[in-house]
């Protein structure tokens, strides 16, 4: 029993070790994702604010502070402060998160690229140079 009981907690510990790194967000499959943003936003150096702003350094970010951008009320007002969730949480569906933004995008359901697309987006300092890890 003591035998059976070791080998199902190795099996598991196996599994869980294996899901928890296939759920790891992937930064290039992330810069795939940001495809569908790059025609209204811009990141890296070098990024200028487009139909949307920059996303330079948007981890941390108060939402509507970009310089040089032209922020519709709702975002200026929102009281977001750019992290994970609230990144998510808005992509998956701006108007809802923030009812009266500008930004016209339908959203990204799938979890998996949302993470992967914060893994990308979050790499980039005020400057547009990537992070050092």
């Amino acid at each position: 029993m003591k035998t059976f009981v070791i080998s199902a907690l190795t099996v598991l510990g196996v599994t869980l070790a294996s899901v928890g790194s296939s759920l790891a967000a992937d930064a290039a499959a992330g810069k795939a994702a940001f495809n569908k943003c790059k025609a209204c936003h811009d990141i890296g150096e070098g990024a200028k604010n487009k139909v949307g702003p920059d996303l330079n350094g948007l981890d941390g970010r108060k939402a509507g502070t970009e310089a040089g951008y032209s922020y519709s009320d709702a975002m200026k007002n929102s009281g977001i402060t750019w992290n994970q969730a609230e990144f998510e949480a808005y992509i998956r569906d701006p108007k809802a998160k923030v009812p009266g933004v500008k930004m016209a995008f339908a959203g990204i359901k799938k979890q998996s690229e949302l993470d992967n697309l914060w893994a990308y987006v979050s790499e980039f300092d005020k400057d547009g140079k990537v992070k050092a890890k």
